[in-house]
């Protein structure tokens, strides 16, 4: 029986409070309005972004329905929407893509106008919310909301790809891959025959890992204190990794000394932490 036009209860892991444990709540989630979807999430990666929320180092209103890197089914779409249908697999995105504004325009950026990453309101566009729990109703995040079975966004944040694509790995690129990959391709230009240093392993660090291989970079240096990620990184494409413990110089300096004491040409920080931020900016050099 067709779920379309009417509200769906499901399942949601909800963030009552900061610093609060999420709960696994039933939630109602109504249907799309005027140039919305409807979509049936499938497979959601959690982003460190999310746990700043729960941390409150990324404020935004409580009570809300986290997560943004996610794949799933159009269920419905609301009056208006033409760039999916249902049944078509899709992935949200947190920033959307209205195409209109001077961002979305440009060559350089992409951070549309309609984005909801600094003013933080936590619903749609028209200031309202598709999620209730208890009758109280919840907040939606970044334009997306993927930690439920259900959740609704604008046609700006929604994205049609291909059936054949398996969903618990095309998530990855609603969030980490295309921050790292992007930042070696789009955001640094990495070039080719240039040397490069990945500062941290993980999900987004492999990705940029993988940007600067297909940009042609000579020597990717990856760099972690777990040397459990070091098989993964080089497979990924890195040509070396490194870990600082094994050494007692300052992972600059053997940086330096890895690179005949010219430095690297792009150095990319995959952790977030300001200290490895000054060892990151002292080991790079433009050559």
């Amino acid at each position: 029986m067709s779920t379309a036009g009417k509200v769906i209860k499901c399942k949601a892991a909800v963030a009552w409070e900061v610093k609060k444990p999420l709960s696994i709540e039933q939630v109602e989630v109504a249907p799309p309005k005027a140039h919305e979807v409807r979509i049936k999430i499938l497979a959601t990666g959690i982003c460190r972004s999310d746990d700043h929320v729960i941390s409150g180092a990324f404020a935004m209103p409580f009570p809300i329905v986290l997560g943004h890197e996610a794949a799933g089914v159009v269920e419905s779409v609301g009056e208006g929407v033409t760039c999916v249908k249902p049944g078509d697999k899709v992935i949200p995105l947190f920033v959307p893509q209205c195409g209109k504004c001077t961002s979305c325009r440009s060559t350089k950026g992409n951070l549309c106008s309609e984005h909801d990453l600094s003013e933080a309101r936590g619903l749609m566009l028209d200031g309202t919310s598709r999620f209730t729990c208890k009758g109280k109703s919840l907040h939606n995040f970044i334009s997306t909301s993927t930690f439920t079975e259900y959740t609704v966004v604008h046609e700006n944040a929604v994205v049609k790809i291909d059936a054949a694509a398996p969903l618990e790995k095309v998530c990855l690129i609603g969030c980490g891959f295309s921050t790292g990959y992007g930042a070696a391709v789009q955001t640094a230009k990495v070039e080719p025959g240039s040397t490069c240093a990945v500062f941290g392993l993980g999900g987004v660090g492999l990705s940029a890992v993988m940007g600067c291989k297909a940009a042609g970079a000579s020597r990717i240096i990856g760099v972690d204190i777990n040397k459990d990620k070091f098989p993964k990184a080089k497979e990924m494409g890195a040509t070396e990794c490194v870990n600082p413990l094994d050494f007692k110089k300052p992972i600059n300096e053997v940086l330096f000394d890895l690179t005949d004491g010219e430095g690297v040409d792009y150095s990319f920080e995959v952790i977030g932490r300001v200290d490895t931020m000054v060892c990151d900016f002292r080991n790079w050099t433009a050559k």
